[in-house]
């Protein structure tokens, strides 16, 4: 695959205003991007996410490494490079609330060099991808959140870059232009042969359109894999046991003593153990546990698991054991 943006050895600190702490945001990050894939950057809040986005999109530079966009060094040649990339950062605010909804495309369009002319018949083609036709001479600020979002995507996809990078494009969404924008998503890669690159914390979102996630925690890459691939790894080593009897305090301890990552409910028919397994065969040691007092299993079941959970687990460390 080709690879349109090349992340290598990325390192950026700062001084905390107070207390003139050292902080190092982003260490040795390493990743690509490749042309026509839908790529999720994950990572809790402080973990680096954002400032390795402000680095890939030149409004900070690296203290060491390189960033290159379609073969372009973004700190040798910043220009040059950043012709390549759009991007929309902190959702709707890259508008203009006292234009129009055309008058915008046409602005951002001509700090682009092209002519109102030039892109008229594809401003017309956006405003009906977007639905924003009826509202072309609306001003801004009296869209709803969800059509000035779709404004600000819209406005992105007229710069004609490779490459769009989308800072929480679905964030305070209703649920139905939410999916819209999902499916708007796609079809920019489909259908006009786009690199997307998505940060989120709508892990739906993440589990529905994007085809790879990039995780980064505490400053470094603790994730570069296919959302499929992942959700895999973890689902396989869940393991939901309904029970006919409730565990005694005893089988409680001695199961949380061997598997900390365990869910344990009660209900007026049945008790339900949930457990996640570094290996398929541990399960043998929950059977030992449950011999102890004969407790009788009515059946066990690989239990589903959703994106956002295998996020919290990779968070929280258990991805070495999922790779593994």
């Amino acid at each position: 695959m080709e690879k349109i943006i090349e992340i290598s050895q990325l390192n950026k600190s700062y001084r905390k205003r107070k207390s003139k702490e050292i902080v190092q945001a982003v260490k040795d990050v390493d990743f690509n991007v490749y042309k026509g894939e839908i790529l999720g950057l994950l990572g809790p809040n402080g973990a680096g996410k954002t400032t390795t986005i402000k680095l890939i999109c030149g409004l900070l530079y690296p203290d060491s490494g390189e960033i290159k966009i379609k073969g372009v060094p973004n700190t040798a040649k910043r220009l040059e490079s950043l012709h390549h990339i759009s991007a929309v950062l902190e959702g709707n605010r890259n508008l203009y609330w006292r234009l129009t909804v055309r008058e915008n495309l046409e602005y951002f369009a001509g700090n682009r060099g092209r002519s109102r002319k030039e892109v008229k018949e594809e401003i017309d083609e956006l405003l009906q991808i977007f639905r924003l036709k009826e509202k072309e001479n609306e001003l801004v600020n009296r869209l709803s959140r969800g059509m000035q979002q779709k404004l600000a995507i819209a406005v992105a996809m007229l710069a004609n870059t490779e490459v769009m990078l989308l800072d929480e494009p679905t964030l305070g969404l209703d649920v139905q232009t939410g999916l819209e924008v999902r499916e708007i998503l796609k079809s920019i890669v489909q259908n006009y042969q786009r690199t997307v690159i998505i940060s989120s914390h709508d892990m739906e979102v993440i589990q529905d359109i994007c085809d790879r996630t990039v995780i980064i925690n505490q400053g470094t890459v603790v994730i570069d894999q296919r959302v499929d691939e992942l959700i895999k790894l973890f689902e396989v080593r869940s393991y939901r046991l309904t029970l006919n009897e409730a565990l005694s305090p005893d089988q409680q301890k001695a199961i949380s003593a061997r598997f900390p990552a365990n869910d344990y409910v009660e209900d007026e028919l049945f008790s339900y153990l949930t457990v996640q397994l570094e290996k398929s065969e541990d399960i043998y040691q929950i059977f030992q546990v449950l011999q102890l007092n004969r407790t009788p299993i009515d059946s066990i079941d690989r239990k589903s698991i959703r994106f956002d959970e295998v996020f919290l687990k990779i968070i929280e460390g258990d991805f070495q054991h999922a790779v593994d």
